[in-house]
């Protein structure tokens, strides 16, 4: 009897050596493998055959994959993972931006991709799972793991699927500080890699849920440790002098002077858990 196919994978690739690299480890492995070699035809491909995942490289010739990338999620909730050839963040925070969900440096280890592949499909299927657990609340954000919707004040959030399941972490484990090792692990089932992809991710979610982003209060960085979520009470409808015992005010230069303070000790907290050695000017 033959064994039913893992999941169906588009690859799209215009160097035909990786693309039949790829390919051979993934039919390999149980997948049904499809292939493309520039956008076009990974979108005609993906419309034709509904695939369950993508791997996608940025550097494809006419259309890029980030216009790629950005077309198949329009199109409907399809997992995609980044091939580049570039080391440089911005071009990965790019990729997650446009709603990749994982992201390969080449040159990468053939079997490595296979692992983030099951993984991407694993946590993608979870997502899709009835579940019963109720809505997550922490101060003004709201996330039903059910209908995979997540809000800030009313207004709904824009999260990739990795977003999304690591928000829904921080908000079952509110004021626990984690690794960034420790969430590869919860929230990405890994158990080793590049670890600058937990610190892509939790950069882009604090720009969609941080009022300032550069001055986090919800997701804070816990020196030498990694991150942790503040749950605080959600603010006021009428602002801050509708709070009890509100605190006297503070002259505007005194506020701006906390605020850039509160900037640089932030950058400061993530050197340290990045692993910065370099000056602290």
């Amino acid at each position: 009897m033959q064994t039913p196919p893992l999941g169906r994978v588009l690859v799209v690739d215009d160097d035909p050596t990786v693309a039949e690299v790829v390919a051979g480890y993934l039919d390999r492995a149980g997948y049904d493998v499809d292939r493309a070699a520039d956008g076009p035809a990974a979108l005609d491909r993906a419309d034709a055959h509904g695939p369950d995942l993508v791997v996608l490289d940025l550097m494809l010739p006419g259309m890029d994959g980030l216009e790629v990338c950005r077309r198949l999620r329009a199109r409907g909730p399809v997992p995609v993972i980044m091939l580049t050839a570039r080391g440089d963040e911005d071009e990965r925070i790019l990729g997650l931006e446009v709603g990749a969900d994982d992201y390969v440096t080449k040159p990468f280890s053939p079997r490595e991709l296979v692992l983030r592949v099951e993984s991407v499909l694993r946590r993608a299927r979870a997502a899709t799972a009835p579940k019963a657990a109720g809505p997550l609340r922490a101060a003004a954000l709201t996330i039903d793991p059910a209908a995979r919707r997540a809000t800030k004040a009313g207004a709904e959030l824009a999260l990739t699927i990795r977003e999304f399941d690591l928000l829904a972490f921080f908000l079952r484990h509110p004021g626990r500080a984690f690794s960034r090792e420790e969430l590869m692990q919860q929230v990405w089932g890994w158990d080793f890699g590049d670890l600058s992809t937990v610190t892509v991710h939790v950069r882009r979610l604090r720009g969609k849920i941080e009022d300032d982003p550069a001055a986090p209060r919800l997701i804070q960085t816990v020196w030498g440790v990694g991150y942790r979520l503040d749950a605080g009470p959600g603010p006021s409808p009428n602002g801050d002098a509708d709070r009890a015992g509100r605190a006297p005010d503070v002259p505007q230069r005194d506020r701006e002077h906390g605020r850039e303070h509160g900037r640089e000790h932030g950058r400061e907290h993530d050197r340290e858990t990045e692993g910065w050695t370099g000056p602290r000017a």
